[in-house]
Formats: structure tokens, sequence, C-alpha cells
């Protein structure tokens, strides 16, 4: 490999954000002082490429700490870690959060996507760049740019500030309005670094604290419109429960779960969550038992867990209300999951945007770490598991099961070709179960109900309880629990309906990669058997619904740019196949002749579906070829596909292709 090191330094606040993570340099060949030693040997090989993992801390570090990302800093990051400059830069670009050029110290990120455009974003993005130029712009204080979904649809519009220092801080307005969004954009002054707990640097402390002078943030428990419900499974504990005490989760029930599962064995926990039916909630559906069983029979060693909290699915924000509000949940989950697999170290990858989630989660481990709930030896019973955080980076890629092990590895976020399948050879090489937030809590009601308790929950193909992420025109969104088997009647219902004297025109069901369905099409049963035969896919649960205000034509766009803005590009059809359909369907808002390029939109979205390597281009034609065929967008411009094929397809592709998500 080429290390060609620029003769550039860093500035003492960069070295010092970098040594933070990393510790000091040992010698001069890893960035520190020059000492004889160093002119007869330089350690390398495995022990170098064995951190390679800590560059995207390191990364984030920096960007934290002073804004952006400047050669000098990312050559002094090569250097401590033996990458190639130019490998580093290619992980650094990859990322929308990270910058490589000198900005303002505060970003403002409004979010533009579907479920926020619905609710008038449009008229924020005026305000911003009437006050700060156009995305990019800036006042030399504050800039701001255009985002995807920030996972707060339940509070659309919404935007989220992010200044760096020490310590870096946020803020959060959903609903935003112009004032909100003045006060995010208002100068102001940064605290000072808190002291590190134990005195080392960790790769996992990334928290920051809210911005003064802002709003405070909605409790996790304004996105569940029925809080404390005693029916919920799910969502119990969120907004009764102090999610930052660990004695208020253990008097909640909190480790009664975990305690069981060391009296099954790792065995007896999979035969459980086998014997419950619980598959993937992230889309896919693949049964999670046989998923555990599979990578737990691996002979190659060690074994890891991933928790894929990469929540970047445009209208889904229920990982985000159950890491805000139950973190011990998803911690406790986590450690059955090491349990059952044979793991002694997971994995917990959240996404960017979700900074409060992260604060509560480290809050969770450290607790945890104190109680003798992870480390060495577990509750005492000689089982030893840890878990790290890491954090992504403004990548809805990521999220692709194999894209996330790439990431946390410390390489770029790009899909592998399967097979080998993760758990065979997943992070870093060896066997790996990826397993969503949703996915894991629900573990702990099959260990406290038993398997069979929880399977009679539901119906046959789809068992236990379900949380639904509904947006939109209706009259309370949020997150809401079901069964499995009620209608999608019954969960707008449950929402309080239409506000009065509107009608619904559409629902978005999976999200970007999900489909549309018609207003009269409510009595969908919202199971993973019912969606598919209707020929639509739950996906991560995702409900979007569209009034009749709602431009169709717009949201089509919306979606295109979105798919086009996250294509990793390392494939052709999706590389290119985002951006012609992008095109297309902005001709046709321009008022081109859509007689002509709904059959474009056709070839390149099948070539898309037949020949991506992974979900996000097999997914990206979902959403438009439903609103040709199913909504009569178009006025059937084109020759429409068979009903057999739309139902094959569109739930068939996803569910092979995010498992994990």
């Amino acid at each position: 490999m080429d290390l060609r090191f620029l003769d550039e330094a860093p500035t003492a606040v960069e070295r010092e954000a970098v040594d933070s993570v990393l510790g000091p340099p040992e010698s001069g060949w890893d960035g520190g002082a020059r000492q004889d030693v160093d002119l007869r040997y330089a350690r390398g090989g495995h022990t170098a490429r064995d951190r390679r993992d800590l560059l995207m801390p390191a990364l984030h570090a920096v960007n934290d700490r002073v804004g952006w990302i400047s050669r000098p800093a990312l050559d002094h990051i090569c250097r401590r870690l033996t990458i190639p400059p130019a490998e580093a830069y290619a992980v650094a670009s990859f990322y929308a959060m990270f910058a490589l050029h000198r900005r303002p110290r505060r970003v403002m990120h409004l979010c533009t996507d579907i479920a926020c455009a619905a609710a008038g974003a449009s008229g924020l993005r005026d305000r911003l760049a009437e006050r700060l130029g156009p995305p990019g712009g800036h006042d030399g204080d504050t800039t701001w740019h255009e985002s995807p979904c920030l996972g707060m649809c339940e509070r659309a519009p919404a935007a989220l500030a992010l200044e760096a220092g020490a310590p870096a801080r946020y803020a959060v307005a959903a609903p935003a309005t112009s004032e909100a969004l003045d006060a995010m954009a208002a100068d102001a002054p940064a605290g000072s670094a808190p002291a590190s707990a134990n005195g080392r640097p960790s790769p996992t402390t990334y928290g920051a604290d809210p911005l003064p002078g802002t709003a405070p943030e909605p409790a996790p428990s304004t996105a569940v419109p029925d809080a404390g419900s005693p029916d919920h499974v799910l969502l119990r504990r969120v907004g009764t429960v102090d999610p930052l005490s660990l004695d208020d989760y253990r008097a909640a029930g909190g480790y009664a779960a975990l305690r069981q599962a060391l009296r099954l064995g790792p065995a007896g926990v999979i035969r459980e969550v086998s014997d419950s039916g619980l598959v993937g909630r992230g889309g896919a559906a693949f049964p999670t038992g046989r998923k555990w069983q599979a990578t737990a029979q691996q002979p190659d060693g060690p074994h890891y867990l991933v928790c894929n909290a990469d929540e970047s699915e445009p209208g889904t924000f229920k990982d985000r209300v159950l890491m805000e509000g139950d973190p011990f949940s998803v911690i406790e989950a986590m450690t059955i999951a090491g349990y059952a697999i044979g793991a002694r170290l997971g994995y917990l990858y959240i996404r960017g945007e979700y900074p409060r989630a992260l604060r509560h989660l480290e809050n969770a481990i450290a607790l945890a770490r104190e109680r003798g709930l992870l480390g060495p030896d577990v509750l005492g019973s000689g089982f030893a598991f840890d878990i790290e955080i890491r954090r992504g980076a403004g990548a809805y890629i990521c999220g692709e099961e194999t894209a996330i092990f790439g990431s946390i590895e410390g390489y770029r976020g790009e899909p592998r070709t399967k097979p080998p399948f993760p758990v065979e050879k997943g992070l870093f090489g060896k066997p790996t179960a990826v397993n969503n937030v949703e996915t894991l809590v629900n573990v702990l009601p099959i260990m406290l109900m038993g398997g069979p308790a929880y399977a009679a929950v539901g119906t046959g193909g789809s068992t236990g309880p379900k949380l639904f992420c509904l947006s939109g025109g209706v009259r309370r969104p949020g997150l809401y629990e079901l069964p499995f088997g009620a209608t999608l009647r019954d969960l707008v219902e449950a929402a309080g309906g239409m506000p009065e004297g509107r009608t619904i025109q559409a629902v978005l069901l999976g999200g970007a990669a999900g489909a549309f369905v018609r207003g009269d099409e409510l009595d969908i049963p919202l199971t993973f058997e019912g969606a598919r035969a209707a020929g639509t896919t739950l996906g991560s649960g995702v409900v979007l619904v569209l009034d009749d205000t709602a431009d169709l034509v717009a949201t089509l766009v919306r979606v295109a740019a979105f798919f086009r803005d996250e294509s990793c590009g390392q494939c052709v059809p999706c590389r290119v196949g985002t951006v012609r359909q992008e095109e297309s369907l902005l001709r046709i808002s321009a008022g081109g002749d859509a007689a002509t390029e709904v059959p474009l939109l056709r070839e390149v979205g099948q070539a898309m579906r037949d020949a991506s390597i992974c979900g996000l281009g097999q997914t990206a034609w979902n959403a438009v070829e439903s609103a040709i065929d199913r909504l009569d967008l178009f006025g059937g411009a084109g020759p429409a596909a068979s009903d057999d094929t739309h139902q094959s397809t569109v739930p068939g592709t996803r569910a092979a292709t995010e498992e994990a998500r």
C-alpha cells in the first residue's frame, strides 16, 4: 500500500481530538515525537490492521470538535492507523455529515423528505434561503443543508442543528417554525468538555449536549399518542419510566428477561425465539431463530452481534423512540442475543442524526457495566459480553446488512455480494447476526411469555405485536403498537382519522422503498402475508397518509431524488438508473409527455430491480411503479405491468435484500 503522507501538521485541537479516541501516539511512526528506537524498526502488520475500525470514530472526533476535517487532520489519522490517505479520503468523502472543506461550526439540517415536504417544509426552506443563502450558504456562524429524513416524521417538519465544539452541541426543532429556525441559527457560546469518567479515551463516546438558547426537545413519549397504555408490550415503559435510570427500568421488570435467558441456556433461548415465530421487523421477515441458530453453529470464531440502529428509511422513527424512551431494553436484548449466538462483543450502529438516542444509550451501557450487567461476568454467570457503539454519518446505504460491516470496519459503506452470508462471514469476516432494534426488543417478551404464548398473538404468519410509524395527514401522527392482523383502517382510526373536510388520496406503505395503495384500500391486513397478497409491503412499518391536497408527482420526484443521493455508486444499474429515473420524473413534472416517459421509467426500473447488487437499487422503482399502475397517476400512460408481476416483485425483492434494516 502507498503511504504518501503530507508535511502539513494538524492543529493542537485536531491532534487532541484524534488522541481522545486513539490514545497518545507510541512513537514517531504513528504521529508522535521521533525517538532513537524509531530509526531501527516500525510496528505494523496485524497490529495496524486491527485498529482500522477506529477510523470512523476518529473522523467523528475531528468533525465534532472542529466542524470539518482538514487535510492535515486526515493525514494525522492515517499516520496513527497506518492507513493510506487515499483510502481514508474515500471513506470520509462517502458520508454526508463529514465536511472536507472549511465551514461554520454550526450546521442546520432541514428535512425536505416526503413526510416533512407534505407538512410544509418548502416554506421553511425558503426562509433559510432568504436568511443564509442557498443550501451550503452561511452567515459566518451557521450554514444549512437540505436533509433526507431525520426520523421525526410524527412532528414534521423537522430540523436538526449540530454545533462543533468541546463538547459538540445539538438542537432539534420539530415541528419546526421560522422562529425556531431563527433561534437555532443564532450564535450561542460553546461549553467546555466534560471530564472522562475513567480517564481513558473511548471510541464509543460521541454524546452531544443540547444547544443553549433553544427550545427543549420533546420527551420520547410525545411520539406515542397512547403512551402508558396497559395494552402495550414493546412501548409499555416509554413515557412511564425514566430512560436514564437503571433502577426505574429494573423496577418495571427490566433484566428479568436476561435472567430467564441465562436459566434457559443458549440453545433454550434459540428454541423459544424459533417457537415464537419472530421474524425480522425491518421488512425482510426472515425468521430470527433461524438466523441465530445458523450463527451459533458456525465453528469459526469469534462470533459477533450487530444491532442495526441506522434507521434511515424515510418515514421511519420507531427505533428512535425505543432508544430514546427505553434504552435499557435495547441493551438487555442485545445481551440476550449475544448469549444465544455465542458472541462476546456486540456493536450498536446508530445513525448520526440521533444525538439524543446516542446519549441515552451511552448512559445505559455505562450503568449496565457498573452493575455487572455487561462485562466479563454478566450477572455472575461466567458469560462475558460487552457492547460498543459506532455512529453512522449520513449514509442510508449503511442500513443494508453487509454495508454496515464495511462502515464499522473503517471502509466505505458499500454492500457486499452474497453468498457468503453474514452468518458465515460477516463483520471482520466472522459469523455475525444482524438485527434491527425493534426485532431485538421483541426478544424480551418472548423470554418472559415463552415462545408459544408469543406466537398466539397476531396471525399464524405474522406473530406478536408490530410498531407502525404513522405520519402525514392524520389527526394524531405517531408511533402505534398493534397486534399483527389489524387493518390499515384500524390504524388510521386509532390516530383519530382524517381532519374535517380531508380525504385520503393515497397511502405509502414501507417508506421510499415501499409502494402506494389507494385511499379506498384501507381494509388491507397489516401482516406480512396480507400486504404481500395485496401487492404491497409493510417494509419497516412506515405508513404515510397523503390527503387530497398532496402533490403526488412532487412526492415521486422527492423519492427519486432520495435514491439518487443515497446510491453508493458501486453498481451501474443503480448508479445510472436512479439518475435516469429522477430525470424522467422531472420532465413529467415540467409538463413532459407521460406517454413517452412511462415506458422509459419501466425499462429503467426493471433493469435496476433485476441487476442491482443490493436492495436500494432493487427497490428504487417500487413507489414509482405503484403510483403508475395502482394510483393511475399518469392516466395509464405506457403498458401496465401484470398484477402477478407486481405482487411478486415488490415485497419479495425487499425481503431478500433488506433482511437487517
